[in-house]
């Protein structure tokens, strides 16, 4: 008799623990396929630093050939499934055709960046939800402070010293605490002009910093970002993104060459594609993650609508923490499914969050014992070296690196702005001249401008969701970096 075929489809959070899962419990018995556009699992929280300088980008990306053993892996998006042929469609990176079958499928897809009607906003924006943007928010930072050296018209080097994130959500907060550090860090190297400083905003439409949590850890990193010189504004969006900078909700023009988008996700569109019934675009799974009617679909992380157990007619938020445990409770299911142990539920307990905010400093809450300063950027770090599946001592080795010498700050010039569009469903994947479309997302929903978007924090007891959810409840999108960097001369290749 044949050994069952298991394809995974998504090494995100939830995806990847679904499938070292697995793993590790068939013992070859079956034969698990893996399908994700990458060849690593990107450790997501980290990101920030990443953009920032601190680490390098491998530092991020855990190997999945290195790391899940009797796990074959394919790369090649996934572009349409047959469930009732029992058979998933997809196109490698270059450009080539595949169909896999299945005996058994879990579906980990994740999600994509949120889009709302306001103008100018997918052309003049960029997600940061992939390493491909990471490097590119890298270098457009350092290209801006050192074209704003040159510049002869005091206007102009404001205006590429002005850097505008809106969505006070997790990653939105990580990014402008340690994008000002890298920016206040490039000048007082390389003194501007008429002692121009660098400006950074914050912006959301929430009443507070990092709205989903604790009200402590919010005050916490509040203070962090005004001491640090950061404008946070609540109650504040972006009404319209142009060439020159965003106009404001409160009637204000901001001149700016930079403005990062952090605001929200929603679920990969591949799930439409399954007929299947959905709720707010999530595939509809039952408590053991199985697709009703479906029996050997199963679905977890971003993509999937879990009942939440704990509080009945709701269903478990688009967070990293519930991605990365839906994974192991996927696997075990999976494996039940096929006579191996036994099936059970999803269910879960919140472990506290944790945010860093650069330096010494982060806010955090194990086990809901709320902590801020060093010792909160202690118990930080030590918790995504923890909770990293691979790379640590070279986390490590660079945090202490960074910690005794100074940031390197050179362009790479390896990404450029029309290769990370704001309006993709593969923000992992860079476009590059002459090779394959990725799959093209369905238009923007027309919804309003106040649709809240979901929160994606970095939980003390989970890895933050790598599918992950980027905004925070309440936010408007921000425009991303506008695309002032097409020209040869600013130093992109």
């Amino acid at each position: 008799m044949s050994r069952p075929r298991i394809v995974i489809v998504g090494a995100g959070f939830a995806g990847y623990r679904t499938a070292r899962t697995l793993s590790r419990m068939s013992r070859g018995k079956a034969d698990i396929t893996l399908l994700n556009p990458t060849d690593y699992f990107l450790y997501l929280p980290l990101l920030p630093q990443v953009a920032a300088g601190l680490l390098e980008p491998r530092r991020t990306a855990v190997s999945l050939a290195g790391s899940l053993r009797h796990v074959r892996l394919v790369l090649g998006e996934a572009d349409g499934i047959d469930l009732d042929a029992r058979t998933v469609h997809y196109t490698d990176p270059e450009g080539g055709e595949g169909t896999l079958a299945y005996d058994r499928l879990v579906l980990a897809v994740g999600s994509v960046n949120k889009l709302l009607p306001i103008p100018g906003v997918a052309e003049h924006a960029h997600g940061f939800r992939g390493l491909p943007e990471a490097l590119y928010l890298r270098d457009h930072m350092i290209r801006q402070i050192e074209l704003a050296g040159s510049e002869d018209d005091p206007e102009a080097c404001e205006a590429r010293c002005t850097f505008v994130v809106v969505g006070a959500g997790y990653t939105g907060t990580e990014v402008a605490a340690h994008g000002r550090m890298l920016t206040d860090s490039l000048v007082r190297r390389h003194p501007l002009r008429r002692d121009i400083r660098p400006r950074w905003l914050l912006l959301d439409v929430a009443p507070r910093v990092l709205p989903e949590l604790d009200e402590r850890l919010s005050a916490t990193a509040d203070r962090v970002l005004r001491r640090r010189g950061v404008e946070v504004r609540m109650g504040t969006s972006v009404k319209e993104a142009t060439h020159e900078g965003v106009l404001l909700t409160d009637g204000e023009f901001v001149r700016s060459r930079t403005l990062v988008w952090c605001v929200g996700v929603r679920p990969d569109p591949l799930v439409e594609g399954t007929g299947q019934p959905l709720e707010k675009g999530r595939l509809v799974v039952d408590p053991f993650l199985q697709v009703p009617g479906r029996p050997e679909v199963f679905a977890c992380g971003d993509a999937a609508a879990v009942p939440d157990l704990d509080n009945p007619g709701r269903y478990t938020p688009m967070t990293a923490q519930h991605a990365w445990r839906q994974g192991r409770t996927a696997a075990v299911n999976v494996a039940a499914s096929l006579g191996v142990g036994e099936a059970r539920p999803y269910r879960h307990r919140d472990l506290g969050f944790v945010v860093d905010l650069g330096g010494a400093q982060a806010a955090a809450d194990p086990l809901g014992v709320p902590l801020s300063g060093p010792v909160a950027g202690a118990v930080t770090r030590g918790y995504h070296l923890a909770a990293m599946p691979g790379n640590r001592a070279r986390v490590a080795a660079d945090w202490l690196l960074d910690a005794v010498l100074p940031r390197q700050s050179v362009q790479l010039g390896l990404v450029r702005s029309w290769s990370v569009p704001l309006d993709t469903a593969s923000p992992e994947l860079a476009r590059v001249p002459g090779g394959p479309e990725h799959r093209a997302r369905p238009p923007a929903a027309s919804t309003p401008a106040s649709t809240p978007a979901s929160a994606r924090s970095s939980p003390a007891g989970e890895p933050a969701s790598g599918a992950p959810g980027d905004g925070t409840t309440g936010s408007h999108p921000a425009p991303g970096p506008v695309k002032r960097d097409d020209i040869p001369a600013e130093g992109d290749s």
